[in-house]
């Protein structure tokens, strides 16, 4: 049995995320979008900072629902700017009611989960890197995908942000084959 990906490190949470979530296909709208949202989030920060906010991210957003969050301006942009539960930054928070109103177009037409996994042929990508160091920060890919959300309205998505997404919605399998998690997720398909 192989070590996990090293990233992780020894953190109880972070090891529970690596183990159950990161990497794994996912397929529902509605948690793509949170996942897209919290990876915008964490842009200059770690996620293990947002893995720690998450809950608190998901109180004050009401569960990620972008029909609701797709409505709100000003006073809840004030509400949100006060909660120290979450990141505090005006820019991702007024994004992420954009990103709501460009979410529920995509859904509303296509299917966001849709949308998202033709870009794959509706198959996780198998990668399959030995070190950390082969991973790459983005893709051509994540930077086609990047531009084409953005064409649609959404903000905090850049190709960077848009690969971390992919890795940890398993669009595309990054755990590493030394990893015990690489093979696991690998037989998870549609």
């Amino acid at each position: 049995m192989g070590e996990r990906c090293g990233w992780c490190g020894d953190e109880p949470l972070y090891v529970r995320y690596h183990d159950t979530e990161w990497g794994v296909p996912e397929y529902d709208s509605r948690a793509l979008w949170e996942k897209l949202i919290l990876d915008g989030f964490q842009a200059g920060l770690a996620w293990i900072t947002i893995l720690k906010k998450r809950d608190n991210f998901r109180a004050a957003f009401e569960g990620f629902d972008p029909a609701v969050i797709a409505g709100w301006g000003e006073p809840e942009v004030t509400r949100l700017l006060a909660d120290p539960g979450i990141v505090r930054h005006r820019g991702k928070i007024e994004a992420t009611i954009g990103n709501a109103r460009a979410y529920l177009e995509i859904e509303a037409r296509e299917g966001f989960d849709s949308f998202l996994w033709n870009y794959m042929d509706g198959t996780p990508l198998q990668n399959r890197f030995r070190t950390l160091h082969d991973v790459p920060a983005e893709t051509p890919l994540s930077q086609r995908i990047s531009k084409d959300l953005k064409a649609h309205g959404f903000r905090f998505c850049g190709p960077t942000i848009t690969y971390a997404f992919m890795q940890a919605t398993g669009l595309v399998n990054d755990h590493l084959v030394t990893c015990p998690q690489h093979d696991a997720v690998k037989k998870l398909k549609r």
